[in-house]
Protein backbone atom coordinates (compact mmCIF):
# COMPACT_ATOMS: atom_id res chain seq x y z
CA UNK A 1 0.00 0.00 0.00
CA UNK A 2 1.37 3.22 -1.19
CA UNK A 3 0.50 5.99 2.44
CA UNK A 4 0.26 9.33 2.83
CA UNK A 5 -0.47 8.89 6.41
CA UNK A 6 -1.01 12.11 8.98
CA UNK A 7 -2.68 12.98 12.02
CA UNK A 8 -5.61 14.97 11.34
CA UNK A 9 -8.60 16.00 13.64
CA UNK A 10 -12.48 14.29 12.83
CA UNK A 11 -14.48 16.82 10.90
CA UNK A 12 -17.58 16.38 10.18
CA UNK A 13 -19.08 18.51 6.74
CA UNK A 14 -22.11 17.71 4.48
CA UNK A 15 -20.35 19.85 1.91
CA UNK A 16 -16.72 19.32 1.83
CA UNK A 17 -16.16 21.18 -1.90
CA UNK A 18 -18.03 24.03 -0.46
CA UNK A 19 -15.48 25.90 0.83
CA UNK A 20 -15.14 25.39 4.03
CA UNK A 21 -12.03 26.28 6.50
CA UNK A 22 -9.55 23.51 7.09
CA UNK A 23 -8.30 24.06 10.63
CA UNK A 24 -6.70 20.71 11.47
CA UNK A 25 -3.27 20.28 11.64
CA UNK A 26 -0.77 17.12 12.80
CA UNK A 27 2.31 15.70 12.31
CA UNK A 28 3.17 12.90 9.55
CA UNK A 29 3.51 9.48 11.41
CA UNK A 30 3.52 6.03 9.70
CA UNK A 31 0.54 4.12 8.89
CA UNK A 32 -0.06 2.00 12.18
CA UNK A 33 -0.11 5.71 13.46
CA UNK A 34 -3.02 6.19 15.89
CA UNK A 35 -5.33 9.78 15.44
CA UNK A 36 -3.98 12.98 17.90
CA UNK A 37 -6.77 14.57 18.81
CA UNK A 38 -4.61 18.05 19.54
CA UNK A 39 -5.70 20.55 16.56
CA UNK A 40 -3.66 23.70 15.64
CA UNK A 41 -3.99 27.12 15.60
CA UNK A 42 -7.59 28.04 13.41
CA UNK A 43 -4.83 30.04 11.23
CA UNK A 44 -2.72 26.78 9.61
CA UNK A 45 -3.67 25.47 6.70
CA UNK A 46 -3.70 21.59 7.20
CA UNK A 47 -1.82 19.10 4.76
CA UNK A 48 -4.85 16.82 5.22
CA UNK A 49 -8.61 17.32 6.57
CA UNK A 50 -10.97 14.33 6.28
CA UNK A 51 -14.82 15.12 6.05
CA UNK A 52 -17.30 13.01 6.93
CA UNK A 53 -20.92 13.75 6.65
CA UNK A 54 -23.79 13.81 9.07
CA UNK A 55 -25.15 10.76 6.47
CA UNK A 56 -21.93 8.66 7.48
CA UNK A 57 -22.70 9.08 11.03
CA UNK A 58 -26.39 8.08 10.66
CA UNK A 59 -25.29 4.72 8.79
CA UNK A 60 -23.40 4.00 11.66
CA UNK A 61 -25.62 4.73 14.24
CA UNK A 62 -28.26 2.29 12.37
CA UNK A 63 -25.17 -0.77 12.07
CA UNK A 64 -24.97 0.04 15.95
CA UNK A 65 -28.38 -0.11 16.24
CA UNK A 66 -28.87 -2.93 14.19
CA UNK A 67 -26.20 -4.96 16.32
CA UNK A 68 -24.17 -6.46 13.54
CA UNK A 69 -20.87 -5.00 13.79
CA UNK A 70 -18.34 -7.20 12.12
CA UNK A 71 -18.38 -8.75 8.97
CA UNK A 72 -21.79 -8.93 7.42
CA UNK A 73 -24.43 -7.30 5.18
CA UNK A 74 -23.13 -3.99 5.12
CA UNK A 75 -19.47 -5.19 4.55
CA UNK A 76 -21.27 -6.84 1.35
CA UNK A 77 -23.63 -3.94 -0.17
CA UNK A 78 -19.77 -1.93 -0.20
CA UNK A 79 -17.73 -4.50 -1.98
CA UNK A 80 -20.49 -4.58 -4.84
CA UNK A 81 -21.23 -1.18 -5.02
CA UNK A 82 -16.73 -0.44 -4.87
CA UNK A 83 -16.98 -3.34 -7.79
CA UNK A 84 -19.60 -1.02 -9.81
CA UNK A 85 -17.54 2.13 -9.47
CA UNK A 86 -14.56 0.88 -10.87
CA UNK A 87 -16.82 -1.65 -13.84
CA UNK A 88 -15.22 -4.93 -12.11
CA UNK A 89 -16.45 -8.30 -11.50
CA UNK A 90 -15.71 -8.91 -7.64
CA UNK A 91 -14.44 -6.55 -4.64
CA UNK A 92 -13.70 -7.93 -1.61
CA UNK A 93 -13.33 -5.83 1.18
CA UNK A 94 -9.96 -5.92 4.07
CA UNK A 95 -9.20 -4.35 7.41
CA UNK A 96 -6.45 -2.12 5.09
CA UNK A 97 -4.51 -1.40 2.19
CA UNK A 98 -1.42 -3.23 3.70
CA UNK A 99 -3.71 -6.44 4.23
CA UNK A 100 -5.53 -5.67 0.76
CA UNK A 101 -1.84 -6.09 -0.97
CA UNK A 102 -0.63 -9.25 1.28
CA UNK A 103 -3.86 -10.99 0.54
CA UNK A 104 -4.19 -10.18 -3.29
CA UNK A 105 -0.53 -10.97 -3.54
CA UNK A 106 -1.70 -14.53 -1.84
CA UNK A 107 -4.51 -14.84 -3.93
CA UNK A 108 -2.56 -14.67 -6.99
CA UNK A 109 -0.33 -17.79 -6.06
CA UNK A 110 3.10 -15.64 -5.10
CA UNK A 111 5.15 -18.29 -3.20
CA UNK A 112 8.36 -18.29 -1.68
CA UNK A 113 10.88 -17.89 -4.05
CA UNK A 114 9.66 -15.90 -6.45
CA UNK A 115 10.17 -12.12 -7.03
CA UNK A 116 7.80 -9.08 -8.04
CA UNK A 117 9.03 -5.55 -9.27
CA UNK A 118 7.55 -2.63 -7.56
CA UNK A 119 8.58 0.89 -7.19
CA UNK A 120 11.46 1.92 -4.90
CA UNK A 121 9.50 5.27 -4.31
CA UNK A 122 6.21 4.62 -2.12
CA UNK A 123 5.13 4.30 1.38
CA UNK A 124 6.85 0.75 2.37
CA UNK A 125 4.12 -1.26 2.81
CA UNK A 126 4.03 -1.48 -1.26
CA UNK A 127 6.95 -3.65 -0.83
CA UNK A 128 6.21 -5.02 2.82
CA UNK A 129 3.40 -7.19 1.21
CA UNK A 130 5.71 -8.98 -1.02
CA UNK A 131 8.08 -9.82 1.70
CA UNK A 132 4.94 -10.93 3.62
CA UNK A 133 3.80 -12.93 1.08
CA UNK A 134 7.32 -14.79 1.09
CA UNK A 135 8.59 -13.32 -2.37
CA UNK A 136 11.54 -10.65 -3.49
CA UNK A 137 10.35 -7.25 -4.29
CA UNK A 138 12.77 -6.08 -7.29
CA UNK A 139 13.08 -2.57 -7.31
CA UNK A 140 12.55 -0.90 -10.71
CA UNK A 141 13.32 3.27 -10.96
CA UNK A 142 10.33 5.72 -11.68
CA UNK A 143 9.87 7.84 -14.41
CA UNK A 144 11.27 11.52 -13.30
CA UNK A 145 8.19 13.12 -14.47
CA UNK A 146 5.30 11.25 -12.80
CA UNK A 147 7.16 9.09 -10.10
CA UNK A 148 5.42 5.82 -11.26
CA UNK A 149 7.31 3.11 -12.25
CA UNK A 150 9.12 3.51 -15.56
CA UNK A 151 8.65 1.12 -18.19
CA UNK A 152 12.28 0.84 -19.76
CA UNK A 153 13.93 -0.18 -16.39
CA UNK A 154 11.37 -2.62 -15.59
CA UNK A 155 12.08 -4.21 -19.08
CA UNK A 156 15.31 -4.16 -17.98
CA UNK A 157 14.59 -6.03 -14.97
CA UNK A 158 12.50 -8.49 -16.47
CA UNK A 159 14.98 -9.41 -19.22
CA UNK A 160 18.29 -10.10 -16.23
CA UNK A 161 16.15 -11.69 -13.81
CA UNK A 162 13.72 -15.42 -14.93
CA UNK A 163 12.12 -15.29 -11.37
CA UNK A 164 9.77 -12.87 -11.83
CA UNK A 165 6.29 -13.62 -11.36
CA UNK A 166 4.42 -10.16 -11.50
CA UNK A 167 4.21 -6.64 -11.58
CA UNK A 168 3.25 -4.50 -8.51
CA UNK A 169 3.23 -0.90 -10.02
CA UNK A 170 2.17 1.58 -7.77
CA UNK A 171 -0.46 4.99 -8.66
CA UNK A 172 1.73 7.33 -6.75
CA UNK A 173 -0.21 10.85 -5.74
CA UNK A 174 -3.57 9.97 -7.56
CA UNK A 175 -1.62 9.59 -10.59
CA UNK A 176 -1.81 6.03 -12.69
CA UNK A 177 1.36 4.41 -13.27
CA UNK A 178 1.85 4.00 -17.16
CA UNK A 179 -0.98 0.57 -17.40
CA UNK A 180 -0.73 -0.17 -21.18
CA UNK A 181 3.17 -0.14 -21.74
CA UNK A 182 3.54 -2.39 -18.22
CA UNK A 183 0.38 -4.41 -19.07
CA UNK A 184 2.00 -5.09 -22.30
CA UNK A 185 5.25 -6.14 -20.75
CA UNK A 186 3.18 -8.31 -18.36
CA UNK A 187 1.40 -10.24 -21.35
CA UNK A 188 5.07 -10.85 -23.10
CA UNK A 189 6.35 -12.03 -20.08
CA UNK A 190 3.74 -14.20 -18.95
CA UNK A 191 3.60 -12.49 -15.24
CA UNK A 192 0.87 -10.49 -13.64
CA UNK A 193 -0.15 -6.86 -12.60
CA UNK A 194 -1.47 -6.01 -9.41
CA UNK A 195 -2.29 -2.40 -9.27
CA UNK A 196 -1.40 -0.85 -5.94
CA UNK A 197 -4.34 2.05 -6.31
CA UNK A 198 -4.54 3.01 -2.60
CA UNK A 199 -3.64 6.79 -3.73
CA UNK A 200 -5.91 6.81 -6.97
CA UNK A 201 -9.43 5.91 -6.07
CA UNK A 202 -11.11 7.38 -9.53
CA UNK A 203 -8.32 7.71 -11.15
CA UNK A 204 -8.42 7.06 -14.95
CA UNK A 205 -6.45 6.12 -17.66
CA UNK A 206 -8.10 6.54 -21.86
CA UNK A 207 -11.50 6.33 -19.84
CA UNK A 208 -10.74 3.31 -17.67
CA UNK A 209 -10.93 3.99 -14.21
CA UNK A 210 -7.89 1.97 -11.76
CA UNK A 211 -8.75 -0.96 -9.88
CA UNK A 212 -10.00 -2.68 -13.61
CA UNK A 213 -6.57 -2.26 -15.69
CA UNK A 214 -4.78 -5.38 -13.72
CA UNK A 215 -5.14 -8.94 -12.90
CA UNK A 216 -6.25 -7.45 -9.75
CA UNK A 217 -5.51 -4.34 -7.55
CA UNK A 218 -5.72 -2.46 -4.05
CA UNK A 219 -7.12 0.37 -2.48
CA UNK A 220 -6.82 2.31 1.03
CA UNK A 221 -9.47 3.70 3.02
CA UNK A 222 -7.22 5.02 5.73
CA UNK A 223 -8.51 9.10 7.00
CA UNK A 224 -6.30 11.22 4.07
CA UNK A 225 -7.30 9.40 1.13
CA UNK A 226 -9.28 10.67 -1.50
CA UNK A 227 -12.05 8.41 0.51
CA UNK A 228 -12.22 6.87 4.07
CA UNK A 229 -13.87 4.01 6.26
CA UNK A 230 -11.39 4.80 8.82
CA UNK A 231 -9.40 2.44 8.74
CA UNK A 232 -9.77 -0.37 5.42
CA UNK A 233 -8.85 -1.28 2.24
CA UNK A 234 -10.15 -3.13 -0.62
CA UNK A 235 -9.07 -5.48 -3.76
CA UNK A 236 -10.70 -5.30 -7.10
CA UNK A 237 -10.80 -8.05 -9.72
CA UNK A 238 -12.42 -9.44 -13.04
CA UNK A 239 -10.97 -12.98 -11.81
CA UNK A 240 -13.15 -15.68 -10.41
CA UNK A 241 -10.61 -17.33 -8.99
CA UNK A 242 -8.14 -14.47 -7.17
CA UNK A 243 -11.96 -13.17 -5.87
CA UNK A 244 -12.33 -16.34 -4.00
CA UNK A 245 -9.12 -17.15 -2.89
CA UNK A 246 -8.63 -13.05 -1.27
CA UNK A 247 -12.29 -13.97 0.03
CA UNK A 248 -11.41 -17.13 1.84
CA UNK A 249 -7.67 -15.61 3.20
CA UNK A 250 -9.24 -12.66 4.62
CA UNK A 251 -11.62 -14.99 6.70
CA UNK A 252 -9.06 -17.35 8.30
CA UNK A 253 -9.21 -19.60 5.23
CA UNK A 254 -12.84 -20.23 5.35
CA UNK A 255 -14.56 -20.96 2.04
CA UNK A 256 -15.84 -17.62 0.38
CA UNK A 257 -19.24 -17.93 1.20
CA UNK A 258 -19.14 -19.30 4.60
CA UNK A 259 -18.87 -16.05 6.79
CA UNK A 260 -19.20 -17.84 10.28
CA UNK A 261 -18.51 -21.73 10.08
CA UNK A 262 -15.78 -23.63 11.23
CA UNK A 263 -14.64 -25.47 7.93
CA UNK A 264 -10.59 -23.83 7.37
CA UNK A 265 -9.77 -25.37 4.06
CA UNK A 266 -6.39 -22.95 3.45
CA UNK A 267 -4.23 -20.72 5.73
CA UNK A 268 -5.46 -17.59 6.14
CA UNK A 269 -5.92 -14.15 8.20
CA UNK A 270 -8.65 -12.45 9.63
CA UNK A 271 -8.28 -9.25 7.48
CA UNK A 272 -11.59 -8.51 7.21
CA UNK A 273 -13.53 -5.12 7.18
CA UNK A 274 -16.43 -4.35 9.61
CA UNK A 275 -19.50 -2.97 8.88
CA UNK A 276 -19.45 0.07 10.56
CA UNK A 277 -16.19 0.77 8.53
CA UNK A 278 -17.99 -0.09 5.59
CA UNK A 279 -21.19 1.88 6.46
CA UNK A 280 -18.66 5.41 6.29
CA UNK A 281 -17.49 3.50 3.16
CA UNK A 282 -20.75 3.67 1.36
CA UNK A 283 -21.52 7.30 2.28
CA UNK A 284 -17.93 8.63 0.81
CA UNK A 285 -18.27 6.06 -2.18
CA UNK A 286 -21.16 8.42 -3.14
CA UNK A 287 -19.23 11.41 -2.63
CA UNK A 288 -16.17 10.45 -4.12
CA UNK A 289 -16.68 11.98 -7.56
CA UNK A 290 -17.58 15.34 -5.48
CA UNK A 291 -14.47 15.24 -3.51
CA UNK A 292 -12.35 14.47 -6.55
CA UNK A 293 -13.58 17.43 -8.93
CA UNK A 294 -12.43 20.11 -5.64
CA UNK A 295 -9.39 18.06 -5.43
CA UNK A 296 -8.45 18.72 -9.07
CA UNK A 297 -10.17 22.20 -9.12
CA UNK A 298 -7.49 23.00 -6.41
CA UNK A 299 -4.61 21.28 -8.85
CA UNK A 300 -5.69 23.29 -11.90
CA UNK A 301 -6.19 26.53 -9.64
CA UNK A 302 -2.05 25.52 -8.42
CA UNK A 303 -1.22 24.82 -11.69
CA UNK A 304 -2.28 28.64 -12.92
CA UNK A 305 -1.06 30.44 -10.04
CA UNK A 306 2.42 28.72 -9.74
CA UNK A 307 3.27 28.52 -13.57
CA UNK A 308 6.55 30.63 -13.40
CA UNK A 309 7.67 30.29 -10.58
CA UNK A 310 11.40 29.79 -10.23
CA UNK A 311 12.99 26.82 -8.71
CA UNK A 312 9.61 25.05 -8.39
CA UNK A 313 8.00 22.54 -10.86
CA UNK A 314 4.61 21.24 -10.34
CA UNK A 315 2.99 18.26 -11.15
CA UNK A 316 2.10 16.95 -14.23
CA UNK A 317 -1.12 14.65 -15.55
CA UNK A 318 -0.26 13.26 -19.45
CA UNK A 319 -2.41 13.03 -22.27
CA UNK A 320 -5.18 10.68 -21.52
CA UNK A 321 -4.72 10.20 -17.85
CA UNK A 322 -7.34 11.61 -15.19
CA UNK A 323 -4.67 12.42 -11.73
CA UNK A 324 -7.24 12.76 -8.65
CA UNK A 325 -4.65 14.49 -6.76
CA UNK A 326 -4.14 12.77 -3.61
CA UNK A 327 -1.30 14.76 -3.43
CA UNK A 328 -0.24 17.82 -4.92
CA UNK A 329 3.56 17.14 -4.68
CA UNK A 330 5.87 20.08 -6.20
CA UNK A 331 9.61 19.88 -6.90
CA UNK A 332 12.40 21.77 -6.11
CA UNK A 333 15.78 22.06 -5.07
CA UNK A 334 15.12 24.02 -2.32
CA UNK A 335 12.44 21.61 -0.81
CA UNK A 336 13.73 21.82 3.16
CA UNK A 337 14.33 25.51 3.38
CA UNK A 338 10.53 26.05 1.40
CA UNK A 339 8.63 24.04 3.49
CA UNK A 340 10.37 25.42 6.73
CA UNK A 341 9.70 28.96 5.59
CA UNK A 342 5.86 27.55 4.74
CA UNK A 343 5.52 26.03 8.53
CA UNK A 344 6.08 29.94 9.33
CA UNK A 345 3.52 31.09 7.41
CA UNK A 346 0.98 28.33 9.25
CA UNK A 347 0.66 26.48 5.73
CA UNK A 348 1.43 22.51 6.22
CA UNK A 349 3.27 20.70 3.66
CA UNK A 350 4.41 16.89 3.94
CA UNK A 351 7.45 15.03 2.16
CA UNK A 352 6.07 11.95 0.77
CA UNK A 353 8.44 10.14 1.15
CA UNK A 354 11.92 11.45 2.24
CA UNK A 355 13.68 8.06 2.12
CA UNK A 356 13.08 5.05 -1.04
CA UNK A 357 12.04 2.08 0.50
CA UNK A 358 15.32 0.44 -0.61
CA UNK A 359 16.99 3.15 1.34
CA UNK A 360 14.97 2.28 4.47
CA UNK A 361 16.66 -0.09 7.85
CA UNK A 362 14.10 -2.54 6.92
CA UNK A 363 15.61 -3.41 3.57
CA UNK A 364 19.39 -3.74 4.45
CA UNK A 365 19.05 -7.45 4.13
CA UNK A 366 17.33 -7.47 0.70
CA UNK A 367 19.54 -7.76 -1.92
CA UNK A 368 17.42 -6.28 -4.35
CA UNK A 369 17.65 -2.99 -2.33
CA UNK A 370 21.43 -2.27 -3.38
CA UNK A 371 20.25 -0.88 -7.11
CA UNK A 372 21.26 2.12 -8.99
CA UNK A 373 17.51 4.00 -8.51
CA UNK A 374 18.61 8.16 -9.19
CA UNK A 375 15.53 8.96 -10.10
CA UNK A 376 13.63 7.93 -7.04
CA UNK A 377 16.52 9.21 -5.22
CA UNK A 378 16.28 12.86 -6.70
CA UNK A 379 13.14 12.57 -6.26
CA UNK A 380 12.90 11.88 -2.84
CA UNK A 381 15.50 14.82 -2.13
CA UNK A 382 12.79 17.05 -3.64
CA UNK A 383 9.44 16.38 -3.52
CA UNK A 384 6.96 18.31 -1.34
CA UNK A 385 3.40 17.89 -1.22
CA UNK A 386 0.91 20.96 -0.56
CA UNK A 387 -2.44 21.02 0.96
CA UNK A 388 -5.19 19.83 -1.75
CA UNK A 389 -8.27 18.35 0.13
CA UNK A 390 -11.53 19.32 -0.82
CA UNK A 391 -12.49 21.20 2.11
CA UNK A 392 -9.99 24.08 1.46
CA UNK A 393 -11.83 27.12 1.31
CA UNK A 394 -11.05 30.00 -1.75
CA UNK A 395 -8.87 31.70 1.03
CA UNK A 396 -7.08 28.83 1.71
CA UNK A 397 -5.95 27.99 -1.48
CA UNK A 398 -5.06 31.78 -2.32
CA UNK A 399 -3.20 31.69 1.41
CA UNK A 400 -1.30 28.65 -0.20
CA UNK A 401 -0.26 30.35 -4.04
CA UNK A 402 0.63 33.79 -2.00
CA UNK A 403 2.54 31.54 0.57
CA UNK A 404 4.83 29.91 -1.71
CA UNK A 405 5.30 32.92 -4.46
CA UNK A 406 6.45 34.54 -1.38
CA UNK A 407 8.96 31.85 -0.46
CA UNK A 408 10.37 30.89 -3.33
CA UNK A 409 10.79 34.80 -4.07
CA UNK A 410 12.79 34.92 -1.57
CA UNK A 411 15.08 31.77 -2.18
Amino acid sequence: MTDTDTHTDRRIDSDPASGSDANADGATDPDDAEFDATASTDDTISIANPALSEDAVSRVESVLEDGMLADGPEVRAFESEFATYCDVSHAVATSNGTTALHAALEALGVEEGDAVVTSPFSFVASANAIRLAGATPVFADVDPDTYTLDPDAVADVLAARDDIVGLLPVHLYGLAADMPALSALADDHGVFVLEDACQAHGGTVAGERVGSLGDAACFSFYPTKNMTTGEGGLITTDRDDVAERAASYVNHGREADDSGGYDHRSLGHNYRLTSLAAAIGRAQLERLPEFNEARRDTASYYDRELEGVAGLETPTEPDGYRHVYHQYTVRTPHRDTAQQALSERNVETAIYYETPIHRQPAYETISTAAADLPQAERAAETVLSLPVHPTLSDDDRRRVVDAVRDVFQSL
